[in-house]
């Protein structure tokens, strides 16, 4: 059976609101924007930097209301006030790429759902 990786949701234009280089790693995303994407816990995300081109992966923690935080050495990467866009990726079967509907979440310069 073939399969496909496919998006499965997208933070798009979240803002960076801190950098913290002596932490172990991840990136901290406020918790309702975790929900409305359906991003879990640990989960494996791509980070794209709209400021700088920069690119990256890492894993989502749960952070504050309005918070996109990104730590260790992926901080080195963006700066605070960056735009990013953050994704989820799923793996499909062949026959399921039809269905595909991925969620896409707007938010405002303050990290809001829009």
């Amino acid at each position: 059976m073939a399969y496909r990786t496919v998006l499965h949701s997208k933070i798009h234009r979240a803002r960076v609101t801190s950098c913290d280089i002596d932490y172990e790693g991840s990136i901290c995303i406020a918790p309702e924007l975790m929900k409305a994407a359906d991003i879990c816990e640990y989960e494996k995300v791509a980070v794209f930097d709209v400021t700088n081109a920069n690119r990256f992966e890492t894993y989502a923690i749960k952070g504050e209301k309005g918070e996109i935080k990104v730590n260790g050495a992926a901080a080195r990467l963006v700066k605070k006030g960056d735009i990013v866009i953050i994704v989820t990726y799923a793996i499909i079967a062949e026959n399921e790429k039809d269905s595909v509907k991925p969620t896409i979440i707007r938010v405002d310069a303050k990290n809001r759902i829009i």
